[in-house]
């Protein structure tokens, strides 16, 4: 193999390390239509992707419209004993979530139930940019 081809792999990998390091461990609930009104996009429609953050990740509407891959690590209910599904979801942040904790998110039921069964109600998760 040659150097710049060993270069390129050793690059990549780093890259695909950074992204796992810089993962934000939280929680996320979810929410159901209507979307629309927004905090960042008022009656604009931003699909069903969507995700509604905490008040330190919205940062006074600075979040609008930036994307997070979110990945489901476990449930938190005894209801339901494995609600991951093994799948991520990258999802356009478009509303505040006042009642959300830190590091917690609010996905739309769409991309929860990307990620997991949506009678878990709450689960753990990653999620990073």
């Amino acid at each position: 193999m040659g150097f710049m081809t060993r270069a390129f792999i050793l690059i990549a990998m780093v890259a695909c390390l950074t992204s796992v390091a810089h993962a934000i461990a939280g929680q996320a609930t979810f929410y159901t239509p209507p979307y629309v009104p927004s905090s960042c996009y008022g009656f604009e429609n931003r699909g069903v992707m969507i995700l509604a953050a905490n008040r330190g990740l919205f940062n006074n509407r600075a979040a609008c419209g930036t994307r997070y891959r979110v990945r489901c690590t476990s449930g938190t209910n005894l209801g339901v004993l494995q609600p991951c599904t093994g799948r991520s979801v990258d999802v356009t942040v478009v509303d505040l979530c006042p009642g959300c904790n830190p590091n917690q998110v609010d996905l739309s039921r769409e991309a929860f139930q990307v990620i997991a069964n949506p009678d878990a109600g709450r689960i753990n998760i990653d999620y990073n940019r």
